[in-house]
């Protein structure tokens, strides 16, 4: 535990090192395709009066100076699993925003999507000795919450103290110089795969990249697509994205829950491929195109040209094929997807939160009709989420597709308190409780 924590301080630090120097690059790497985007920081104020967002979407201190989008290959369900073609999508990713930048990044914050995520509930308390709360004591109840056994090859990702105690003042988001006899904390932390970890770092340190830090890809979406009003009374995005959709809850303006479903939109690619007997690509280009998830009587004579340009056994014959038979293919691999989600939602306890809000972003989200097929699955409040936008992002990567991208900028620029961003009390250090820690949030709610 103390490695894991003095390598994530290592990483904060590089990322810190990075932003005075100016120049750091955001690197996305999905099952469907790798983006990468290089941020230049100016300084606090530097954009506020053009680009009219809020100081929650960080825009105060950066601006996009490049960026590049390509496709992806070696990933699957999120994780890597050829290294040598994925080194190859993200050299020619960071290579093309480094083109468009015009400046060489040596530092990368990267999202992971896939590498099955889990979350735990920590609590912990301790007597103030000088009866008000300092920057140590904070410290000191962080390493006291009671850490589970995580299983075997499990690393965590966030540790962030979602919620603050002073004797019986509760709902604290920053609990220092606060007068009292004792503080608790109650702690989310989301652990992932620790081998699927490991070869995202070999990754990028072949593509002679330094790491300065990892977010989850459902957390960092849910940072871009939620507005203010629903991180803090309580909604759940869903970032649909290639092979991994992800589930992370928020309130309070906290992440609580984070979990992924292993399907995706390339199942439905996949599914139309084999069911109308097309190329991939074909039915990637179907999807996109004419896809669809609500039926009706005129899709039965909307007829679509997929006869192939190229193909040495092609007869000369046209082929065609009607909407109705593309959507009758969609709808059950996408229902599937959204039933394995509600499963999640139920596990996590989102019925209880106050504002049961969804918000569906990623690039599955785009199929038409996915939201009314959502509202009936899931619950009525479901809309479709974009990105907020950051001062120097082109249009294109505006799109929902971009959310995990988007959002790992803003927590690169206004990252949220984490345990080892407070210097662990030498005593504790190291120190592994076996008591499984309960999910506080499922109770006080």
């Amino acid at each position: 535990m103390r490695d894991l924590y003095e390598a994530q301080r290592a990483m904060r630090q590089a990322r810190r090192a990075a932003m005075a120097r100016g120049v750091l690059a955001v690197l996305d790497i999905g099952t469907s395709k790798v983006t990468c985007i290089i941020l230049q920081f100016d300084g606090p104020g530097q954009f506020r009066e053009s680009d009219g967002v809020g100081p929650m979407a960080g825009q105060s201190s950066f601006r996009v100076i490049g960026q590049f989008t390509t496709q992806s290959r070696g990933v699957r369900y999120g994780e890597i699993e050829i290294m040598a073609e994925t080194e190859r999508c993200v050299r020619h990713a960071v290579q093309g925003a480094q083109k468009q930048a015009g400046v060489r990044v040596d530092h990368v914050i990267a999202t992971i999507s896939g590498a099955r995520p889990a979350s735990y509930g920590l609590a912990g308390e301790i007597a103030l000795r000088s009866g008000k709360v300092t920057e140590e004591d904070v410290a000191a109840v962080l390493a006291a919450c009671e850490v589970p056994d995580f299983g075997r090859n499990r690393d965590v990702l966030h540790a962030q103290p979602v919620n603050f105690a002073v004797d019986a003042r509760s709902g604290l988001s920053d609990p220092r110089d606060i007068v009292g006899d004792r503080l608790a904390v109650d702690m989310h932390v989301l652990t992932i795969d620790g081998f699927a970890a490991s070869n995202l770092v070999q990754c990028v340190q072949r593509c002679d990249l330094e790491l300065a830090g990892v977010g989850s890809a459902a957390y960092a979406a849910g940072r871009a697509a939620l507005v203010e009003d629903e991180q803090e009374l309580g909604a759940a995005c869903i970032d649909m994205g290639g092979g991994v959709t992800g589930v992370s809850l928020f309130l309070k303006k906290h992440m609580l829950f984070a979990d992924a479903v292993r399907m995706g939109g390339d199942l439905v690619t996949r599914d139309i491929s084999a069911g109308l007997r097309v190329p991939l690509a074909t039915a990637e280009w179907l999807k996109t195109r004419h896809g669809g998830l609500e039926a009706t009587s005129r899709d039965d004579r909307e007829m679509i040209d997929v006869t192939p340009e190229r193909d040495e056994n092609w007869d000369g014959e046209r082929r065609t094929v009607s909407r109705a038979d593309l959507i009758g293919i969609m709808r059950p691999r996408v229902e599937e997807i959204l039933d394995g989600v509600r499963e999640v939602l139920e596990v996590a306890g989102f019925d209880q939160m106050p504002s049961r809000q969804v918000v569906l972003t990623g690039g599955a989200s785009q199929i038409p009709g996915l939201d009314v097929l959502a509202a009936r699955i899931l619950g009525q409040n479901v809309r479709v989420g974009r990105p907020l936008r950051i001062h120097g992002l082109a249009q294109q990567h505006t799109a929902p597709c971009h959310a995990a991208t988007v959002g790992l900028a803003l927590h690169a620029a206004n990252p949220q308190d984490e345990w080892w961003d407070f210097e662990m009390p030498v005593e504790r250090a190291g120190v592994v409780g076996l008591r499984r820690a309960y999910r506080w949030f499922r109770n006080n709610w």
